[in-house]
């Protein structure tokens, strides 16, 4: 089997289909918070609070803290690749932040089909979604619901 065969199969194992259960759960993403990233124009450039240690340290904060955004756009990514551009079509992604991710904390996202609804050909599914840094602290919490087969 060649590799782009094996990647093709793995993604195929990855996608939320109408035969997918409750309980059904995801494979994570894991990212680095990188104060690079995080003092960038898209990301938090505005405040330095997420991106400058010694302001940061100023205000209180034990390093530059990440912007929400950027935990959402982890549990999109890992959405993505379990329901492709059915993510990008009547979907809904509701999240809170419930802690501080710091700068170089590593954050790993999941997520497990909580409901599963009929509707049209196929189902409304519901994810329970989450982002955690290295010490399994939870950080961002949130649900996704989305269209498989409709």
């Amino acid at each position: 089997m060649t590799a782009r065969e094996t990647q093709a199969l793995n993604l195929d194992e990855l996608r939320i289909t109408k035969d997918t259960p409750v309980g059904f759960e995801l494979i994570g993403v894991k990212k680095k918070a990188l104060i690079q990233l995080m003092g960038s124009r898209l990301w938090g450039r505005f405040n330095p609070n997420h991106w400058d240690p010694v302001y940061a340290a100023e205000t209180g904060l034990h390093a530059p803290i990440q912007t929400g955004e950027m935990s959402t756009a982890y549990i999109a990514e890992m959405c993505v690749n379990h329901v492709g551009a059915a993510f990008f079509r009547n979907a809904r992604m509701e999240c809170k932040y419930i802690a501080s991710i710091l700068a170089n904390d590593i954050i790993t996202t999941g997520g497990v089909v909580s409901a599963k609804e009929p509707k049209g050909d196929g189902y409304r599914f519901t994810l329970d979604v989450w982002a955690d840094d290295e010490h399994g602290q939870r950080k961002t919490v949130g649900t996704v619901e989305v269209d498989i087969d409709v």
